[in-house]
C-alpha cells in the first residue's frame, strides 16, 4: 500500500484528473506553463550549480551538485507527452538523481511536438549524445541514460539506434514508467483506466497521436517496444501498478530479456506513473536509491 505522503500525492492528481473530466484542454502555452507531473513543481536546490550550453544545436543545461564526478555524466531524457516538460517541470529529480549517483547531469531540451513532430525529438537526443562522445570526449562507458515516460522511449530508441550503426553503447540506462508502445495495445490501457490518477487511454492516445502526425505507430523508433532488443546495455526499469502503461514496462522488460539483456523490473504495489518523481514520499526516496546504485554499480 502507498505510504501516506504518496496517498496524498494521488489524492491530488485525482482531484486535478476529476476537474479536468469534460473540459476542453488548456492552449498549448498555458499546459506547458502548468505542467506539473508530481502534482506539484519541485524547484531545483540552491546548490545545484547550472550551465547553459548548446549541446550540437540542442539548448541544455548542465546541473551539477557539490561533490559529483564530473567525468561521469548522466544524460536525462525527460517526459512530458513529448510536448510538455522542461528542466522547470523535471530539474529537480534529474539533478536528485545525480547527486545520488554522484554524477554530473546534462539536460537537453530537446524539441517538442506538435511543432516539430516525430522524428525531431529522437534526432535531438541522438544528437546530444553525440556531442557528448564527439565534442566532449567522454568514453561510452562513463556515460548512463535516465529518463520517465516519453524519455524512456527516446532512450530505447538512441540504444536500439546506436547498436544498429555499430557505435558503442552507454554503460546503462534506468527508465521510469518508459512510454514504449504507441499502439496502446497494452492490456493495462483498459484493466488499469480505473486506477490511474493521472491518464485516460483517451489521453494516452492523444500523446501518441499527436507525436507521430501520421508516422506509423509500430516504428521501432517510437514504439522501441517492437524493436530488435539485442546487445543491450543493462536495463533498469521501474513502474507502478496504478498507471495504463503498466504493460509497456513488463512487455519490455520481458522482451529485453529474451533477447538477452540485464533487466530488472521493479513495480511499485499501488505506485503512479513516473512515481520517483513525487519528492518527499519514501516510495520516490527509495527509487532514488535504487536507480543511484544501479548507475554507481555500472558506470565507471
Amino acid at each position: 500500500m502507498p505510504s501516506p505522503e504518496m496517498r496524498e500525492v494521488i489524492s491530488e492528481l485525482r482531484q486535478r484528473q476529476q476537474a479536468r473530466a469534460g473540459q476542453a484542454p488548456p492552449p498549448l502555452d498555458q499546459a506547458r506553463a502548468a505542467f506539473a507531473p508530481a502534482g506539484r513543481v519541485h524547484p531545483l536546490p540552491g546548490d545545484v550549480r547550472v550551465t547553459e550550453v548548446t549541446a550540437a544545436g540542442v539548448p541544455a543545461c548542465w546541473l551539477s551538485a557539490p561533490g559529483v564526478a564530473p567525468g561521469r555524466v548522466l544524460l536525462f531524457v525527460r517526459g512530458g507527452g513529448y510536448s510538455l516538460g522542461s528542466l522547470r517541470s523535471h530539474g529537480e529529480l534529474a539533478a536528485r538523481l545525480g547527486r545520488a549517483a554522484g554524477m554530473r547531469v546534462l539536460f537537453p531540451e530537446y524539441r517538442r511536438a506538435p511543432e516539430h513532430p516525430f522524428p525531431a525529438a529522437a534526432e535531438d537526443v541522438r544528437s546530444v549524445w553525440r556531442w557528448l562522445r564527439d565534442v566532449q570526449g567522454l568514453p561510452a562507458e562513463s556515460i548512463a541514460l535516465c529518463g520517465d515516460s516519453a524519455g524512456g522511449a527516446l532512450i530505447l530508441g538512441l540504444l536500439t539506434t546506436l547498436r544498429d550503426a555499430g557505435e558503442d553503447l552507454p554503460a546503462a540506462a534506468a527508465l521510469m514508467s518508459p512510454h514504449v508502445d504507441l499502439t496502446a495495445s497494452g492490456a493495462s490501457i483498459a484493466e488499469r483506466a480505473a486506477d490511474d490518477p493521472i491518464f485516460t487511454p483517451e489521453m494516452i492516445r492523444g500523446i501518441a497521436a499527436t507525436y507521430l502526425a501520421g508516422a506509423d505507430p509500430r516504428s521501432p523508433l517510437a514504439s522501441p517496444l517492437f524493436a530488435d532488443l539485442k546487445g543491450l546495455p543493462p536495463l533498469l526499469v521501474l513502474a507502478g501498478t496504478a498507471e495504463l502503461l503498466l504493460s509497456d514496462s513488463q512487455r519490455l522488460a520481458a522482451a529485453a530479456a529474451d533477447a538477452g539483456a540485464d533487466v530488472t523490473l521493479q513495480v511499485g504495489e499501488g505506485l503512479p506513473h513516473a512515481y520517483p518523481i513525487m519528492l518527499g514520499t519514501p516510495e520516490a526516496a527509495a527509487a532514488t536509491e535504487q536507480i543511484a546504485a544501479f548507475l554507481r554499480a555500472h558506470v565507471r
